[in-house]
């Protein structure tokens, strides 16, 4: 294909036209369809794809295929559930792709010799790539690995206009880093590979006092099994209203979905409260199979209540009052995570300190720990962690 013909392609982008718009396919397309004459424009048009390209490395032909693979649309989400598309369909995707692919092989020397180029010009990287075999193999793996963002991230949240945002550097917990709680744990972990396997799955309540390791639960099997195709998406209670599209928006993905609310608790007039209510009972769509509800709480029956909520005019308020109180009910699961005694608090302590690598006397340090623990409000492993992380700090110190 020639020059200005993969400028034109990529131009035009059909199956893949989301990459038209992105600044560097943009200004790759316009540089190889400027005219061998003007080489002013061309060496602008050439410094506008490099400024693009530095700041994701310096490889072209790389970057080209990476915003390929990541570019979600309606081509990858078929192949990555089976579908069989036209052959008019199939050849013309693979037409773009050889297009972005010939066009990712310029190198600047060869741009600068094309336009008769004089001055110096920002180099870079790249080479000759089997695009389609490589974007073939992505396909082929989207079922399991995801496409588009799902592809390269695993944790997301929602933004006020219910957009979902990936987490560039979300908390790395792992199961191993846990400790305590196993049995509890270990419900949460066996319903979620229930959901992996696409058995059948429940949504799950995590409730208890602060610092016993709800969330970090959550986020530690989100971590655990991403690489089974388990993604988390965090919605926070102002933006529960959107959680019915979102559901809607990943009931055909092939990826499982944990959607976590941490510090569920809201007031029996906000939006999200119907919202929630809807998704947990089961509105007129029916229950996606890959997504899960996942929430946590410090309140067992979710709802902020006053003693004005209590009175009124309504005929049956005491009903009204039975439905804002019960939503914990609506989760098929319901974990409890309640403080530990004195005895697994100390055990806990022990285990940290050996991981930390504290030594010294285990009398001195339980002391120590349970003093700690007076102080900040009583004995949790967010405690304990807190307490072996300042014996930790302390000991670099001295040292």
């Amino acid at each position: 294909m020639q020059r200005k013909q993969l400028s034109e392609v990529l131009k035009n982008l059909v199956v893949f036209r989301n990459l038209s718009s992105d600044p560097l396919i943009s200004a790759l397309a316009e540089l190889l369809g400027c005219s061998e004459r003007d080489g002013e424009k061309a060496f602008s048009l050439l410094c506008d794809m490099v400024r693009e390209l530095y700041p994701c490395g310096n490889n072209l032909a790389k970057r080209v295929l990476s915003l390929l693979c990541a570019d979600d649309n309606f081509y990858i989400r078929g192949l990555a559930v089976g579908a069989v598309f036209p052959p008019e369909i199939c050849i013309w995707a693979e037409t773009e792709i050889e297009a972005l692919a010939a066009a990712s092989e310029y190198t600047a020397d060869e741009i600068a010799l094309i336009y008769g180029i004089r001055s110096p010009v920002p180099k870079y990287a790249t080479q000759r790539t089997d695009m389609l075999q490589s974007y073939l193999e992505y396909a082929g793996n989207a079922g399991q690995n995801g496409y588009g963002l799902f592809a390269v991230h695993h944790v997301f949240t929602v933004s006020d206009t219910g957009v979902l945002i990936p987490v560039e550097n979300p908390d790395p917990q792992r199961i191993s880093e846990l400790y305590g709680y196993e049995r509890e744990r270990e419900l949460i972990i066996r319903n979620t590979e229930a959901l992996l396997a696409g058995s059948e799955a429940n949504n799950v309540l995590l409730y208890g006092d602060a610092g016993t390791g709800k969330s970090s639960t959550v986020k530690a099997v989100a971590n655990e099994f991403r690489g089974r195709g388990l993604r988390l998406i965090q919605v926070e209670n102002s933006s529960l209203r959107f959680i019915p599209s979102i559901l809607d928006s990943l009931a055909t993905n092939p990826l499982k979905f944990i959607i976590f609310i941490d510090d569920l608790s809201f007031g029996a007039e906000d939006r999200g409260f119907t919202a929630l209510k809807a998704v947990l009972e089961g509105s007129v769509a029916a229950r996606a199979k890959n997504i899960v509800v996942y929430a946590t709480s410090n309140r067992r029956h979710l709802i902020r209540e006053s003693f004005s909520d209590r009175k009124g005019d309504e005929i049956h308020f005491n009903d009204t009052v039975q439905e804002t109180c019960s939503l914990a009910d609506r989760f098929g699961i319901v974990v409890t995570f309640t403080k530990p005694g004195k005895d697994d608090y100390g055990m806990l302590v022990l285990r940290l300190a050996r991981r930390y690598g504290i030594s010294g006397s285990e009398a001195d340090l339980l002391a120590g720990a349970e003093a700690f623990a007076q102080h900040r409000g009583g004995r949790s492993p967010r405690i304990a962690k807190q307490y072996i992380e300042y014996k930790s700090s302390i000991n670099k110190i001295e040292i």
